[in-house]
């Protein structure tokens, strides 16, 4: 992990997670080389989180706008073709305020994720997620977010990650408990570093303007 941030910038602080690299030999990006690609996109404070590729940083910019860069800017670095959301750090803490999977969460906090996606879920996503959850799984949405238990291992899952974009209608990637409470630690270790508010900018619910 990396952090220099100075008392007196005026950049946001945003989280950004990258779906299926450094799994199996594939999609390989070194995290000290991705804090160097963002320092390079003029990202201050830039930390990274095991090698999942899990962000934290401050910059300028919307979510979008800032997903479409770290995406085109991984590929023409690394060569990968690498999905990445982002959100607002200051809209991490309601994820863990609205988890609706709390109890689980104390039983097997790794079996529990947390999905998000590039647009909001299909209104259907849930329900139809739980149909074709034949392992055990549990489904859950919560705002713009998916929840999912998947009480027998995600390995034995049906619920791909080709299924999860199909159905909750565009690109998505998880993490489990453990990093979601991470990440927010490393949001309020961030956030001592600046001197202002935090902007929220996730996505927006269906039929807001």
């Amino acid at each position: 992990m990396k952090s220099s941030l100075t008392a007196k910038s005026k950049k946001a602080l945003f989280v950004g997670l990258l779906r299926g690299i450094n799994v199996s030999g594939r999609n390989l990006i070194p995290m000290a080389e991705l804090r160097s690609l963002c320092e390079d996109l003029k990202w201050k404070g830039v930390q990274t989180y095991i090698q999942s590729g899990n962000l934290i940083f401050a910059t300028d910019g919307a979510p979008a706008e800032i997903e479409r860069q770290l995406e085109q800017s991984i590929t023409k670095r690394f060569g990968h073709s690498v999905p990445a959301i982002v959100r607002a750090a200051s809209d991490w803490p309601s994820y863990i305020k609205t988890n609706p999977m709390a109890e689980a969460c104390k039983i097997s906090a790794k079996s529990v994720m947390l999905v998000l996606s590039k647009n909001p879920p299909k209104p259907d996503a849930e329900q139809a997620l739980q149909e074709r959850a034949v392992n055990g799984e549990r489904v859950l949405a919560a705002g713009n977010a998916l929840w999912i238990h998947f009480a027998d291992g995600v390995a034995t899952s049906k619920l791909s990650p080709a299924l999860l974009d199909r159905l909750i209608g565009s690109t998505a990637t998880a993490r489990n408990w453990n990093t979601v409470l991470k990440i927010n630690e490393l949001i309020d270790s961030a956030r001592k570093e600046i001197d202002q508010p935090l902007v929220s900018s996730g996505p927006k619910s269906k039929g807001s303007r």
